[in-house]
């Protein structure tokens, strides 16, 4: 029995009915985010590498006692900033003090035996000779008594020059002797950072030459310049120490640095900075791909301006996304605009 056209009439609605409901009830498709873009460039510049350097204080002085002497005073601590000419310890020494008096007394003693004389001589008591005798007496008591008020004057240890004091390795009721280190004073107006660079590398500097120094990863490398660089490359690591003059206050004593010397030119490829986000140890850059933002981690190197270089994970030309908004998600639609 064939159906009447009736029931497939009725049959027809109720298949569009519930089409257009399960059309009706499809999820719709996350909205697109509206973002800016730009491009990956490529620039043949300068290759630059990286040698590990120290930060060293110009003037650096290791204070010791020039007398044997128990520590009387020591007023500074570490870190504490030393005016020029200050004491910074002070010895007892009461040895040096009695071989003070006992010159003063000598050439009190002989002062009043050339006195003695040159009466005795001006009366024709005694020959001429004698009073060269006692004279020559006084000038032995008086470079005696010099010579211990000079060893005294050692007693109070003087900066040399402002600076900040860095190692301590005595307290008071020590006992100092010649030679013994008390204390390390460094100068914190010129600091330089100290490195050895490959020979061929060095072959293009030249002292006043202007070098950058990364004193601080992520930081941008800071102007120096070459005050000192050596003429002979060590035999065993094929290196030239150089010696770089810092601007005050850009650096610490003591502290890790690089110098950045040129090797060469090489092909980069970078992109800026407000492009790379960082997560923990990882450098995240979102890549646009078929108007999607796709998550690529990236390897950056050198900081040139507001532009960074990219070591891997780029590619020349590609889009990416300026300045990533928090909600931007790996996957999501994107919508780029310039």
């Amino acid at each position: 029995m064939r159906p009447s056209p009736f029931l497939l009439s009725l049959a027809a609605v109720l298949v569009t009915a519930c089409t257009r409901q399960t059309q009706v009830s499809a999820p719709p498709e996350a909205g697109s985010l509206a973002v800016t873009t730009a491009v990956v460039v490529r620039e043949n510049r300068p290759a630059l590498i990286e040698m590990p350097a120290t930060i060293r204080p110009v003037e650096r002085a290791v204070i010791s006692a020039k007398l044997t002497g128990t520590i009387a005073t020591l007023p500074w601590g570490l870190g504490q900033a030393v005016p020029a000419g200050d004491v910074l310890v002070t010895l007892a020494v009461p040895e040096t003090e009695a071989r003070v008096r006992q010159a003063q007394a000598s050439l009190a003693e002989a002062a009043r035996a050339t006195e003695r004389e040159r009466t005795l001589v001006a009366k024709g008591v005694n020959a001429p000779d004698s009073l060269r005798d006692a004279e020559d007496r006084l000038r032995f008591a008086q470079a005696g008594l010099a010579e211990a008020e000079a060893m005294l004057a050692h007693a109070s240890i003087r900066a040399p020059f402002a600076g900040v004091v860095t190692e301590k390795t005595v307290l008071p009721g020590d006992l100092a002797t010649p030679g013994l280190p008390l204390l390390t004073l460094e100068s914190t107006a010129r600091l330089r950072a100290e490195g050895a660079v490959p020979e061929q590398a060095a072959a293009t500097l030249r002292i006043g030459d202007s070098l950058p120094v990364v004193v601080q990863d992520g930081a941008a490398p800071v102007a120096g310049r070459i005050e000192e660089l050596s003429t002979a490359a060590d035999a065993l690591s094929r290196s030239v120490l150089v010696k770089v003059a810092l601007p005050a206050g850009s650096a610490r004593s003591g502290q890790f640095a690089r110098l950045q010397v040129t090797a060469g030119a090489s092909d980069s490829l970078f992109i800026p900075a407000t492009a790379l986000t960082r997560f923990g140890q990882m450098e995240r850059v979102f890549v646009v791909t078929e108007g999607r933002a796709v998550l690529r981690l990236v390897k950056s190197g050198r900081t040139i301006g507001d532009r960074l270089e990219i070591l891997s994970g780029l590619n020349a030309g590609e889009q990416i996304v300026l300045t990533p908004p928090a909600a931007l998600r790996d996957g999501q639609r994107v919508t780029p605009q310039s």
